[in-house]
């Protein structure tokens, strides 16, 4: 397992670290995601460990805390060989303190998740949305108490706009506060919208990047393909409506060269597309799921190996979509193209 740096911090991550929103499986939405309990958990946990990741990613809303139970209770004798990313801010409740970022949610969001997670310190802590009624100088003074208090090692955000994470980052700076080293973002060859404003701002300002759903929210398994009925197993038959918008046409583009280069290097549609994405600039660590050991190890075949460059090539074309204003004009034009980080280009 290659391991890198989390932006600018002394975290070093795995290429791919294992989601557990499979994990307990309660509520409209996590039950199709899967329904993992603790002995299922345990062995998939040993099998990332024995490949080499050793980062494991929940979130209190999954389940409404059924997976950082689940996930606690799995790796139980195990805490010191790996580490946990947990995220907060989503709704858990109805309560003006059951939702955001402010200070007395966060406190009591962190002590909850150590209690779940049967752990005495969360190794990253992430917001999980962008909160607009708490001034960012509370977040980061939270989170520095926290820090301060052992019981968060490292912090960033989830789902936030480019100028909220720069806020952050400048505030951070102002008051010699830690600095955001992460942001949890949706990336894949389907929907490539971090590349127009978030990627530039990670590469400038030293942001790792972790990726959700990195196969399209279930899109790029190899089994959607233009012209064939939709799987009765496909979980997008209960969620489609719940993940990032697709057009079936540039899917479809993708998925046929997808075909093309797993016949060329007798892979799977899923591990192309997770090592076309691992290669990507400012990209940290590549976040997969499995609801089964053969998922798991399929996912987890897809670092080891490189692509060519022409095949990378191709994959970017047929992927590549107009930038939403001001970045096709980035993207278009040689002179605006050189203020990019050269690394982004």
């Amino acid at each position: 397992m290659e391991y890198r740096q989390l932006g600018q911090s002394g975290l070093r991550v795995p290429a791919l670290s294992f989601g557990t929103g499979t994990f307990g499986g309660t509520g409209p939405l996590f039950s199709n995601w899967g329904t993992t309990d603790v002995d299922g958990a345990r062995r998939l946990v040993d099998i990332c460990l024995e490949a080499g990741v050793t980062l494991f990613d929940t979130a209190d809303v999954y389940s409404d805390g059924r997976s950082e139970e689940v996930l606690g209770a799995a790796l139980e004798g195990l805490r010191d060989e790996v580490m946990i990313s947990t995220k907060t801010g989503l709704p858990m409740g109805d309560g003006p303190v059951d939702w955001g970022t402010g200070r007395t949610r966060l406190v009591q969001a962190v002590e909850a998740a150590l209690g779940r997670l049967r752990t005495d310190r969360i190794d990253l802590l992430q917001l999980h949305a962008f909160d607009a009624a708490t001034p960012p100088e509370e977040v980061l003074t939270t989170i520095d108490m926290l820090i301060r208090a052992g019981k968060v090692r490292y912090w960033g955000v989830s789902n936030y706009p480019g100028w909220a994470v720069m806020e952050l980052i400048a505030g951070a700076d102002r008051h010699g506060l830690p600095r955001p080293v992460v942001h949890q973002v949706y990336y894949s060859l389907i929907g490539r919208d971090y590349e127009w404003d978030l990627m530039p701002l990670a590469a400038r300002h030293g942001v790792g990047a972790m990726v959700w759903s990195p196969l399209g929210w279930g899109r790029l398994t190899g089994k959607i393909r233009r012209g064939h009925p939709r799987p009765e197993t496909s979980r997008l038959h209960e969620t489609e409506s719940l993940g990032p918008p697709v057009d079936e046409d540039h899917l479809f583009g993708i998925v046929d060269v997808l075909d093309e280069i797993a016949a060329e290097t007798d892979r799977t549609v899923p591990q192309i597309a997770l090592n076309w994405l691992i290669r990507q600039p400012t990209i940290a660590s590549v976040i997969v799921g499995a609801r089964t050991e053969e998922q798991l190890r399929q996912n987890l075949g897809s670092v080891g190996w490189e692509l060519g460059a022409d095949q990378i090539d191709r994959l970017t074309a047929v992927s590549d979509r107009h930038a939403a204003y001001p970045g096709f004009a980035y993207r278009r034009q040689e002179g605006f193209a050189r203020l990019f980080p050269p690394m982004v280009r």
